[in-house]
């Protein structure tokens, strides 16, 4: 039997029936949750006498496949649409990942900014119905994909695009003591003329999906076999490489030692910033919700043969 863990805080709605079903898809809805609750320490949004809550998954140390969590996204949608239909609203979600090694295209992108033949590729491609030209995917990334109903917070596009880049400059600051920024006309965080953080998203009756992008450990030679973006007179790079650099970095308020820390170090400390910084900028409070990779995989193979 598969269970899927829920850890929701102590001040949501105590009643189980609020969390009765995930948006998983009808294979998951066979699965009961298993309930149970900790203290918040984020603040949350009072609508109507209602806080807004975000289930959280969080898989931010598994690799999932891009095309398991891109069909897991998609039935997230799904599902929200018709619960918005039938109850005239819905929770937001977060998933938090990594993915194997892959190529994806945006709605924008062109083979021209591809630099090898796509039949003969170095990674899978695939052509996605997210915003923006060709980026890479892969281990030392963190990806952060909000599922969230945009009517319970701000109908704005523009918004939304500037609020993520704004979770990952506050990362890069509270974490890292690194001063990040955008650049006009452009899209995604960028420290001097590299850029760390990728943005491409999608809005289907204004639910959200697809997402960022933040380089914090990445091997950047995938992106060397492309035009990153569609920009061609800029630079990939990731926090590790900038730490490298200034030869310190600031960790829960105190100086650590470069030396002192590895790859696994600096995904904890980024993950952390992420979580807590998405709920301050969108002002959500978390339910922690647990599903393995091998069961969306599963789900996915079981969806293909139906």
């Amino acid at each position: 039997m598969i269970l899927l863990g829920t850890s929701c805080f102590s001040t949501l709605p105590s009643t189980a029936s609020a969390y009765s079903s995930l948006p998983l898809g009808p294979y998951f809805k066979q699965h009961k949750p298993l309930l149970y609750s900790k203290p918040s320490k984020f603040n949350s949004l009072v609508i109507n006498g209602h806080r807004r809550i975000c289930d959280l998954f969080d898989l931010h140390q598994e690799q999932v496949p891009y095309e398991v969590a891109w069909f897991w996204q998609k039935e997230i949608v799904r599902e929200k649409k018709a619960q918005i239909e039938k109850e005239g609203d819905c929770t937001d979600t977060l998933i938090i990942l990594q993915h194997p090694s892959v190529y994806t295209l945006g709605t924008a992108s062109t083979e021209g900014n591809l630099k090898f033949d796509m039949k003969n590729a170095p990674f899978n491609i695939y052509r996605t119905e997210r915003g923006g030209e060709v980026t890479y995917h892969g281990p030392g990334q963190l990806v952060m994909y909000p599922i969230i109903n945009l009517r319970r917070h701000k109908m704005d596009l523009h918004w939304y695009l500037r609020t993520l880049e704004e979770v990952v400059i506050r990362v890069l600051s509270s974490a890292f003591s690194i001063q990040a920024s955008r650049l006009e006309g452009l899209t995604g965080v960028w420290v001097g003329n590299e850029k760390l953080a990728a943005v491409g998203i999608r809005v289907s009756h204004w639910i959200t999906y697809h997402g960022l992008a933040l380089n914090v450990t990445t091997d950047l030679s995938p992106f060397k076999w492309i035009v990153p973006c569609g920009i061609h007179d800029r630079q990939v790079g990731s926090i590790k490489g900038l730490v490298r650099e200034g030869k310190q970095c600031i960790i829960d308020h105190g100086t650590t030692d470069l030396h002192q820390l590895d790859d696994a170090s600096l995904i904890h400390t980024t993950h952390k910033s992420l979580i807590e910084e998405f709920s301050q900028a969108f002002q959500l409070e978390y339910c922690y919700k647990s599903i393995s990779a091998a069961l969306l995989y599963e789900s996915k193979q079981s969806s293909l043969t139906k």
